[in-house]
């Protein structure tokens, strides 16, 4: 959901020429500027990496809740995942601006009483020792969806009919994906000091003008 959003987002903003998406599967979109790469396998990236270069930036939005899940496999896949891919990255493109869906409430004392959170935390500071231009972890909490986003879950429309009022009340809480997309690529425009950027700071830098 939160990758389809940030793509469409990219899709329409002038200064992005040319977008690698890597999926499990197909998104479905079709766009001069979209070139897709179905890989089955985010741990093991040896057939793809020699063309995983050339970017400015990566928006790194894949993730799973933590409901139902041991600490060892949301560790895999929240964590191990995420650092095999940057990683690589990191060792091809120095120049790259790395942005990472992180989430609201995330630890990054890495030692409170929820494990999401405290995984989340490490992530993030452990991305931010890599060798990228920048890091910038995303920790945005109810996001509206993307006019035109197909990957949704069937509920969401429905919970999403009282945005404009919560959003009102709790701005700390409620945005949207397209301020989420936005701010990416303004990340990488402009490269903003703060690293860690909570819902009203996602919001206020969407808002910018970098082109």
């Amino acid at each position: 959901m939160v990758g389809e959003g940030v793509l469409l987002e990219c899709l329409n903003h002038p200064s992005v020429e040319s977008i690698l998406v890597i999926n499990r599967r197909p998104c479905g979109i079709v766009h001069h500027k979209v070139k897709e790469i179905i890989h089955a396998d985010f741990l093991n990236l040896s057939s793809i990496e020699s063309i995983l270069t050339g970017y400015n930036a990566c928006f790194f939005c894949a993730g799973v809740s933590s409901v139902g899940m041991k600490e060892p496999e949301y560790t895999s896949i929240t964590y191990d995942l995420t650092m095999n891919f940057a990683g690589i990255l990191s060792k091809q493109n120095p120049d790259m601006t790395f942005c990472y869906v992180s989430g609201a409430g995330t630890d990054s004392s890495e030692k409170g009483r929820m494990m999401w959170a405290r995984v989340k935390g490490k992530t993030e500071n452990d991305l931010m020792k890599l060798q990228f231009k920048s890091v910038y972890a995303f920790r945005p909490a109810f996001m509206k969806a993307v006019e035109g986003q197909k990957n949704l879950p069937k509920f969401y429309k429905y919970i999403q009919l009282p945005y404009p009022v919560l959003h009102a009340l709790f701005p700390q809480y409620f945005g949207t994906l397209s301020d989420v997309g936005l701010a990416m690529i303004n990340c990488a425009l402009s490269g903003p000091e703060r690293k860690v950027l909570e819902a009203k700071e996602i919001a206020e830098l969407a808002k910018k003008s970098s082109i």
